[in-house]
């Protein structure tokens, strides 16, 4: 079973986005390469500043969910 990960990416506008996923380097590949997120299409490139490991599907969703809520002064203190 693979490990799912919640991440950051940031825009190239400097811009924040956040999702899930159980690969973290094919998923960026996949925002950079405008196969991901509509978000991102037109903000590329993206850069992972971001992201953590999770023990099931369901704990990276709920997570996802929760950072998305976060004003973006929370998320830039996340990032670090």
């Amino acid at each position: 079973m693979s490990t799912p990960y919640v991440y950051i990416v940031r825009c190239s506008d400097g811009t924040l986005y956040t999702g899930y996923t159980t690969d973290v380097e094919r998923r960026v590949a996949e925002h950079n390469a405008g196969t991901g997120a509509r978000y991102t299409r037109g903000r590329r490139p993206v850069r992972l500043v971001y992201h953590e490991k999770h023990a099931t599907v369901s704990e990276a969703m709920q997570r996802e969910y929760e950072i998305k809520q976060f004003p973006r002064e929370a998320k830039e203190r996340l990032i670090g």
